[in-house]
C-alpha cells in the first residue's frame, strides 16, 4: 500500500485560541483509524482549502497549491469521537504560517498511519510504581492523551505532570489537567494519584516553579515539590517537547542514574518527531 491510499480529508470542528502563537483544533476522526495514546499522526494542508487563503488571495502564486505535512501528536484519547490537536505558530513556518488560520469547515489532510513510541506499552512489566510527564510547550499533547486513557490510571500509584512554558499565557489546557483526577480517580479501585506541576520560566508567578527542568532535577526542586524521589526501580520518566530540553533533560536524568529504555526495560523515554 502507497503513502497515498493512508490520506485522508478530516474536517475542522472547533479552534480554541490560547496565545497568538499557541492554539488547538478539533477534527472529524475516520471511522477505521486507530491509535496509541501518545503517538503522532502526519497532517497535511493545502492553501486551496483553507477558508482564510481563499479570502485573502486573488492567485495560486501567492499560496503554491501544493499539499504540505508535518508531525502531530494527538491530544485526543484514543477512544474520542474526534481528533484534536495543539500547535504553535512558526513565524514563516510554511505548515503553521497557514494552519493558524484554521476555520470551522476548513478541511486538512490526515495520514492514517500513526507513528511513534513514546507508549506506556514500550515498557515492560511489572510495572514501577510512578510515572512521570515532563513536557515543554505543545509536548503536551501526547501525556494528555495518555491521561485520558483509563489504564494509565489503573497502572501506577502516582503520576506528575510536569509542564513548563515561558510565561502563565502559555500553560494551556490547565482547566482540562485539573478536571482529570476528578473524571478518572472514580472509575477505578485505588486509582494513581495526579501532581500537576506548572513550571514558568521568564516571570514569577504564585504555585509554579521557575527553573528549567534540568535545573528542578539537579537541586531536587521538583522531587521536594512532588514529594517522590526519582528510581532506577520504580520510575518511568517520559520527555516531549523542545528539543534542547529534551535533550538536556534526558541527560540530566542519566547522571541521576536513570537509565534510557531499550527493548522495554529501563526508565527513559523521549519522542524525536521535531
Amino acid at each position: 500500500m502507497s503513502d497515498s491510499d493512508n490520506i485522508q480529508t478530516v474536517t475542522v470542528l472547533s479552534k480554541t485560541t490560547w496565545t497568538p502563537t499557541l492554539f488547538s483544533f478539533t477534527v472529524t476522526r475516520p471511522n477505521s483509524f486507530k491509535f496509541t495514546a501518545g503517538q503522532f499522526v502526519r497532517l497535511g494542508v493545502n492553501p486551496s482549502r483553507l477558508t482564510y487563503h481563499l479570502q485573502n488571495n486573488s492567485s495560486e502564486s501567492q499560496a503554491p497549491n501544493e499539499d504540505i505535512y508535518r508531525a502531530y501528536s494527538i491530544v485526543s484519547s484514543p477512544y474520542d469521537e474526534v481528533l484534536e490537536f495543539f500547535s504553535i505558530v512558526i513565524p514563516e513556518g510554511a505548515f503553521t504560517s497557514q494552519l493558524q488560520h484554521l476555520q470551522v469547515g476548513d478541511e486538512l489532510l490526515l495520514n492514517t498511519t500513526p507513528f511513534g513510541f513514546l507508549t506506556l506499552a514500550r515498557y515492560q512489566e511489572p510495572l514501577p510504581k510512578d510515572l512521570w510527564l515532563l513536557a515543554t510547550g505543545t509536548g503536551l499533547a501526547p501525556f494528555l492523551s495518555m491521561l485520558q486513557d483509563l489504564k494509565t490510571w489503573e497502572d501506577y500509584e502516582y503520576i506528575i505532570l510536569a509542564y513548563s512554558a515561558r510565561n502563565e499565557q502559555e500553560l494551556a489546557y490547565i482547566e482540562r489537567i485539573k478536571q482529570l483526577e476528578e473524571d478518572f480517580g472514580g472509575l477505578v479501585n485505588n486509582p494513581a494519584k495526579l501532581t500537576f506541576v506548572p513550571i514558568v520560566t521568564r516571570e514569577e508567578v504564585a504555585g509554579a516553579l521557575s527553573k528549567r527542568l534540568p535545573e528542578l532535577l539537579l537541586n531536587g526542586e521538583l522531587e521536594s515539590f512532588v514529594g517522590h524521589k526519582l528510581s532506577v526501580a520504580h520510575s518511568h520518566v517520559m520527555l516531549c517537547g523542545n528539543p534542547e530540553m529534551v535533550e538536556d533533560t534526558k541527560e540530566t536524568l542519566k547522571q541521576m542514574g536513570l537509565v534510557m529504555n531499550r527493548r522495554g526495560v529501563g526508565n527513559i523515554a523521549v519522542e524525536n518527531y521535531w
